[in-house]
Formats: structure tokens, sequence, C-alpha cells
């Protein structure tokens, strides 16, 4: 009902302040783990892209039907999904507005994980804390060098990884988590 009342003006300011959030979302510095379970079609599957990674439901939808309602993705679905699964796949989903079960979503890179339902949160914790355990710096930094170095050539992205690289060679984590994996115990980061 709300995106029938939009005209030209307030669709387009509605997508950016969408858009606006989900730039957010993916640009947290923090990793950001996607549950889906259920449909994520439309505005849900725009989000979980938006994610760092997705993990599926084995009885997960996923779908970009906009097309099907006169309009495109207004929150980036047309500029992550190619990204992530490659332009002809993107070019079908999107134009199609088909959705997809999970284990297709799975096969094209669209998500990175399927589990049966019940085992879907209990599996992004455990994610989550693998990720938990390592240094914050060097986890961000990572994150970091692959948003960037996705939107640049290669020379630019080796660059930029390097400079990260060596920043990090200065932190306190580096010392430690390098200390400790030669006196063969868990590393204590700060996050300094």
């Amino acid at each position: 009902g709300e995106l029938a009342k939009h005209d030209a003006v307030s669709g387009k300011e509605y997508t950016h302040r969408g858009q606006s959030v989900l730039n957010l979302i993916e640009n947290l510095g923090k990793p950001v783990i996607c549950c889906i379970n259920g449909f994520a079609l439309g505005g849900g599957c725009e989000l979980a892209m938006a994610c760092t990674f997705r993990l599926a439901s084995d009885n997960a939808k996923i779908g970009q039907p906009e097309v099907k309602l006169g309009i495109i993705p207004g929150y980036g679905g047309s500029q992550r999904l190619p990204r992530l699964v490659g332009k002809g796949l993107a070019m079908q989903m999107l134009l199609s507005g088909e959705h997809i079960p999970a284990a297709e979503a799975h096969r094209i890179g669209l998500v990175n994980e399927v589990v049966p339902q019940a085992e879907l949160l209990p599996r992004a914790q455990a994610i989550a804390r693998k990720i938990i355990a390592n240094a914050p710096l060097a986890v961000q930094s990572c994150m970091e060098a692959v948003h960037r170095g996705m939107e640049m050539g290669q020379a630019e992205g080796l660059y930029l990884e390097g400079t990260l690289f060596g920043l990090l060679c200065a932190t306190e984590d580096k010392k430690e988590g390098t200390t400790a994996f030669l006196e063969k115990r868990a590393a204590a980061f700060k996050g300094k």
C-alpha cells in the first residue's frame, strides 16, 4: 500500500532513505550476519545483501520481485545482487521477478550456507563466536579492504591491503596475537 502512494519525487526520496540505512549496515565496520528463515523478497532480500554474509534455513525463498509491481529494487538490489552472483544470474532474477529456494541461492553465491531451520541461529552464533575471538581491528580492516577493494582496480586494492597491513603491525593486538601464537596460547585481544 505504501508503494502505491509514491510519485516520482517521493519515490526517489524513499529509495535514498532506504539506501542510506542499508549503506550504514554494509559499512558498519563490524560483521553483520543475516539469518534468512522463510521469505526474503524485495526489501528483505536487499537488507540481506547489505549484510556481511548470509545464512539461510532450508525453507528460505529469496528474490527481487519488484518488476511484477512495475518498479525496480530501490534499496540497492540492482547493484548488490550482480556483485554477489554475477551479472547474468542477477539479470535473470531481477527481470523475471521469481524467487529462488535456499539451495539455489547457495549454489549461485547469494547465501554462504544453508542449514536446517532449527540450526540457523545456533550456526550464526557459532560463526559470531569465531569472529569475536579474533583481533577486532584486524576484522574491521579486513572488511574495509574487501569493501573498498571491490570498488578499485587490483593494483589499488593491493596498495590498500598493504597499507592496512602496515597499520595493523603497529597495534597492541598484533603484538599480542603473534606473542600468543609463539607461546601456544589463546590471544587476549583488546582492540588497540
